[in-house]
């Protein structure tokens, strides 16, 4: 989705948002580090909490950071604080190494329902280690 158009929430309004409504999002320490119109960047940090076996950052960790990007994305599309998965399949591409990962969400169609893709890529450079689709729910506001 490509357009000029301001994103719905800023990068603190998501943050305090993710506080007082969403507190499981602290646990994995994402930075949020851009939200558009339709499209996010966030950052799962180093830490070796997040590895599984082999040092290789452990698939949970990576699609939890893909749901998270998503999220931001539609809230900034929508506006709608209240839009909630509906589907989420992701593609484990290679091994994602020790260090941290960025998520490059862009949202591709909104209406009643949201429609987006994620690229989740080291945040030291190199090719993408998954890519995820998902579906999101937007309900009406009352």
């Amino acid at each position: 989705m490509t357009t000029t158009h301001a994103p719905k929430i800023s990068i603190t309004d998501f943050n305090q948002l993710l506080e007082s409504h969403h507190p499981f999002a602290s646990i994995l320490g994402i930075d949020v580090l851009e939200i558009g119109f339709g499209t996010s960047l966030l950052r799962l940090p180093d830490s070796s909490s997040h590895q599984r076996l082999g040092g290789i950052v452990a698939g949970p960790m990576l699609m939890g950071l893909a749901d998270l990007a998503l999220y931001a994305a539609v809230v900034g599309a929508s506006g709608n604080a209240e839009a909630v998965t509906a589907s989420l399949s992701i593609n484990f591409l290679r091994k994602a190494p020790p260090g941290g990962i960025l998520a490059r969400a862009t949202i591709l169609k909104t209406g009643r329902l949201a429609a987006g893709e994620v690229l989740l890529e080291p945040a030291a450079g190199g090719e993408p280690v998954a890519q995820a689709i998902s579906t999101w729910a937007l309900p009406r506001k009352a």
